[in-house]
């Protein structure tokens, strides 16, 4: 495997510096948390497992987009010198946060008892799909069973098609690794003002029905009645949705108001007093007739049409095209770490900013400098390396 290889103590700033965070590293959600916290300035440490290779289906670290700027140590929890040594990093941390199905933790003997008893003040984020109690959990799944379940993937896709699964963004990081990040700096908060710690159960299925919030609101006054790929938000509305164009790329429509409504219509050579009287009814004829207008010219054409407008008409921009847009290219919005494009960290702080993110770093690879700079002395490095409790390459890993 390659890697990014040992990376130096990093110079935190950002409004999180001085936060120090353990990240029990696994799948998805839990490190897209870390990478937010990591991002803010926080300082979080991965722990591998010793002699892990990978948690990607890829051989080279530096495309592990979500492990960027944070270093690794590998530890053989198994042995109780790996374990001890976890748990005197632990009574340093501010916070923990795993993502293992409830008990594995406990069974490992770094359950929040152990945990909290080694530091009272301790944050213990815990990331899983259904939760840490109630009938599903230990059963396995993935985000898609965790969206179903939350009824927000019945809502999406058309009408006359099954519901589509929008990537793995609602359940593992939208209601996932932000909901964890969020309940750890909330939990935070709490124990800076009591000097307590907590633990946080952050479930992607309790995250992903929350991001619905507005939609249970409209279905409950009436304003969201229909099915799905019928209602004013999920493609029914022939004002909001996308639209083939000549060359077969798209546009994405959503002139919601009045005003941008009209602003699109002229744009469009229509005259907007005769798509008055709006209605769902009228809807599938509408969309027909602003459908077939789109596929007269390509998208481009239609961007530069609808350039500096509020008719709130905006290009489909596949991966390679979202980098170079101009607006995208003026925000910083991609950065390249190690040669590789990526989304650069959100939201801005503009009193304190945080460092660009640093590359990602090898399972393992910075094992004795964080335990030197997390207060092991060079003779307890040596023991536990005698112990096989890390590496015993000169990294530890």
């Amino acid at each position: 495997m390659t890697g990014s290889g040992t990376q130096d103590a990093p110079s935190r700033t950002g409004p999180l510096a001085g936060l120090r965070v353990i990240e029990m590293v696994g799948l998805g959600p839990c490190p897209f948390a870390a990478m937010m916290l990591a991002d803010a300035g926080a300082e979080v440490i991965r722990v591998h497992r010793l002699g892990a290779v990978s948690d990607l289906p890829v051989f080279d670290t530096r495309f592990d987009v979500m492990a960027r700027g944070r270093r690794s140590i590998a530890l053989d929890l198994k042995r109780p010198e790996g374990l001890a040594a976890l748990l005197r990093l632990v009574a340093r941390a501010d916070a923990l946060i795993e993502g293992f199905r409830p008990g594995v933790m406990e069974r490992l003997g770094l359950g929040p008892d152990a945990c909290l008893g080694a530091n009272p003040r301790l944050v213990y984020g815990r990331m899983t799909g259904w939760g840490q109690d109630g009938p599903l959990a230990q059963a396995a799944g993935h985000d898609i069973d965790y969206v179903a379940l939350s009824g927000t993937l019945h809502a999406i896709g058309p009408a006359d098609a099954p519901p589509v699964a929008p990537l793995n963004l609602l359940g593992d990081f939208g209601g996932g690794g932000m909901m964890l990040a969020f309940g750890v700096l909330a939990a935070l908060h709490s124990a800076r003002a009591t000097g307590r710690g907590q633990v946080v159960d952050a479930a992607m299925t309790d995250g992903a029905a929350l991001l619905a919030a507005m939609i249970w609101g409209f279905r409950a006054g009436g304003a969201w009645p229909g099915p799905r790929g019928a209602n004013l938000l999920d493609g029914g509305a022939w004002y909001y949705g996308t639209y083939a164009c000549a060359d077969g790329r798209f546009v994405a429509v959503g002139p919601l108001e009045g005003r941008f409504r009209a602003a699109f219509l002229r744009i469009l050579g229509q005259d907007p007093a005769e798509w008055a009287g709006d209605r769902p009814a009228l809807w599938p004829e509408r969309r027909a007739r602003i459908a077939a207008l789109f596929a007269t010219r390509t998208r481009d054409d239609w961007a530069a049409a609808f350039a500096g407008s509020d008719a709130c008409v905006a290009p489909v921009l596949d991966w390679d095209e979202a980098p170079a847009h101009p607006h995208n290219a003026a925000r910083g919005t991609f950065v390249t770490v190690d040669g590789i494009t990526q989304p650069g960290p959100a939201p801005r702080f503009l009193s304190t900013p945080a460092a660009p993110p640093a590359p990602p770093a090898a399972p393992g690879a910075d094992t004795v400098a964080i335990l030197s700079d997390w207060g092991f002395a060079a003779d307890e490095v040596a023991a536990l390396r005698m112990a096989g409790a890390i590496g015993a390459g000169p990294d530890g890993g």
